[in-house]
């Protein structure tokens, strides 16, 4: 997993509330049981219409956002279903920030734990930023470490995360990283204790 520290990217404004997670990544493609591979089927709906052609009036389909690493979205962002394929099919695709004024809370965890940083900001600042980019190339600067974003056009803003989580990110840690951590503990453990045959 790669870590998270300072980020910056185009910004793709989705301005729509509770988006879930089947329309994140319809059920039809949740077939694989690797991690990539998804991102093309990623608001498959919303993108390609009954001939799989692009639908021009799709936001994400406009040339300007070809490019976005960073999603902002409308509140309850990844309700519905728990499935982990949602933060998988939008890594995959490219996303590396979501910012919304609220998650669904089995889909933030997922994408903390996948390697996507989910923003919590206001609904005030989610719609000054989703105003600012309908302007082409409008970038978010991102500061983990600091826990702030600016566009460096005068926008500025904080954000909370749990610390258990912002550690996380700044390693590109993984729960199984986490674990290993403490290998030397673990090795020493199993050395002290017999497991009876």
């Amino acid at each position: 997993m790669a870590a998270i520290n300072k980020f910056n990217g185009v910004v793709c404004p989705l301005n729509r509330s509770n988006v879930d997670t089947d329309q994140i990544i319809p059920k039809q493609f949740l077939k694989r049981i690797e991690r990539q591979g998804f991102g093309e089927f990623l608001f498959y709906h919303w993108r390609f219409d009954d001939d799989g052609n692009k639908r021009e009036d799709f936001i994400m389909n406009q040339l300007q956002y070809e490019q976005a690493q960073i999603l902002v979205a409308g509140e309850n962002f990844g309700c519905g279903s728990s499935r982990e394929h949602a933060p998988w099919s939008l890594l995959d695709y490219g996303f590396k920030v979501v910012i919304a004024p609220s998650f669904a809370d089995i889909f933030y965890n997922n994408c903390v734990k996948n390697g996507i940083l989910a923003i919590r900001l206001s609904e005030e600042e989610v719609e000054t930023i989703m105003e600012k980019a309908e302007e082409p190339g409008y970038r978010l600067f991102i500061n983990l470490k600091d826990q702030d974003l600016t566009d460096r056009k005068g926008f500025v803003a904080g954000f909370d995360i749990d610390p258990y989580w912002k550690e996380m990110l700044l390693n590109g840690w993984d729960e199984i990283a986490v674990t290993l951590n403490h290998e030397e503990d673990i090795s020493k453990y199993e050395e002290r204790v017999t497991v009876p045959k």
